[in-house]
């Protein structure tokens, strides 16, 4: 029975470390997902001024179980989906008249347009990341 128990305890102990081990595992690859699309995103967005990727916030949960993105521009929906005749977003093109006139504070005056063609950034990254996320995960199986 000494035996038994002093088996336990050894098993006990391993088995935590072993969690530990895996937890830590996990952490590191949200966190390492989280920053890789992070930087597919800023790779992948028109850079036009730059401030729609100045504009990503990333933030992680205090337990690392968690993380979260926002692209604070809010024209960046516009931008990956397009707008007007050329918008490919779910439920295509709401726009109530096409052409449309708009006034473009940087360049000073009114603008006749039809919309902007999408110019998609964001499913590119989010495949990316998934698969990065996938394949790490499968590593901790083996």
């Amino acid at each position: 029975m000494g035996i038994y128990k002093y088996g336990n305890r050894r098993m006990s102990r391993a088995i935590r470390k072993w969690q530990d081990d895996i937890i830590d595992e996990v952490k590191r690859i949200i966190r390492n997902t989280t920053i890789l699309l992070e930087k597919e995103l800023k790779a992948r967005m028109p850079h036009e001024t730059g401030e729609m990727a100045d504009s990503i916030n990333v933030t992680f949960d205090a337990d690392g179980y968690g993380a979260k993105l926002e692209i604070g521009a809010f024209y960046a929906l516009y931008v990956n989906y397009g707008t007007g005749i050329y918008a490919q977003g779910p439920g295509g093109s709401r726009a109530k008249k096409i052409p449309w006139v708009y006034f473009n504070t940087r360049w000073g005056r009114f603008v006749l347009t039809h919309g902007q063609r999408a110019q998609f950034f964001w499913e590119g990254a989010v495949d990316e990341a998934a698969d990065y996320f996938i394949k790490e995960f499968r590593k901790l199986g083996k």
